[in-house]
């Protein structure tokens, strides 16, 4: 998987980039909003939110617009109704890919996710066309320099991770989405440093990727989906391999 945990490893690095200009901050309240909308505002109770606030507060989004977007959520302050939606497709060479989105309009995304899809040589498929060739995975990798390998493996699965893989530069682990927050709460008490930390829609086969043209489209129709403002996540089976990747920049 290792294409999975370098696509995971460049939505990081965008992230931060992403946050620095307040980008990622709309997309965040989005998830803030729908998450508190359909489990409440309480995030002691409502596991969702409190991933959602997670990962508002790793962007340093203020406090305050948290709490505005909570409270949009709980109907407490008035806003802009936005409705989930998974658009499900494929890329170059056959590439399963899946888009969840957030939009208070999909009469305007459902098109536009379209033109994206047949733009970088893909096409959007029908509902349940790929869905079945993922799973909902609590998803962690570390740098392979931080840790010895054993230690991070006996303290992940202790902490209850279903599988450690080490993919060259970084330990991938994952877990169920159950045990996400015991799991990463387990290395931050060790102080281990995460790169990617998130709940992610893991491949449960990949499609190795080895010419560097079509590594490239793949990887531009997976920038070009995050950058759309109603996309909140984007996620593909692909596996490019180190050297391929390296190529790419």
């Amino acid at each position: 998987m290792s294409g999975h945990s370098h696509w995971a490893g460049i939505k990081h690095k965008k992230a931060a980039v992403d946050a620095k200009r307040g980008k990622l901050w709309s997309k965040l309240a989005r998830m803030v909003i729908v998450a508190a909308r359909n489990g409440g505002g309480d995030p002691a109770s409502n596991l969702s939110l409190r991933y959602a606030i997670d990962k508002a507060k790793a962007a340093n989004m203020p406090k305050d617009t948290i709490e505005k977007a909570i409270k949009k959520g709980t109907g407490d302050l008035g806003g802009v109704s936005y409705e989930e939606v998974l658009y499900e497709g494929y890329g170059p060479s056959g590439v399963a890919v899946m888009v969840e989105a957030l939009t208070d309009n999909r009469n305007r995304t459902g098109p536009e996710i379209k033109r994206i899809f047949e733009k970088h040589g893909g096409s959007l498929g029908t509902t349940g066309c790929v869905g079945w060739m993922f799973n909902k995975k609590g998803l962690i990798t570390v740098a392979a320099s931080k840790i010895n390998e054993d230690d991070l493996m006996e303290l992940a699965l202790g902490a209850g991770a279903e599988d450690m893989q080490n993919t060259g530069e970084v330990y991938e682990i994952t877990c169920d989405p159950d045990a996400y927050e015991e799991l990463k709460k387990a290395l931050e008490q060790r102080e281990v440093p995460t790169e990617v930390a998130e709940i992610s829609m893991v491949p449960q086969t990949t499609v190795e990727i080895s010419d560097d043209h079509v590594a490239r489209r793949i990887i531009s129709l997976m920038e070009a989906f995050e950058d759309h403002d109603d996309v909140q996540n984007a996620y593909a089976n692909f596996d490019i391999p180190e050297e391929v990747m390296s190529k790419l920049g």
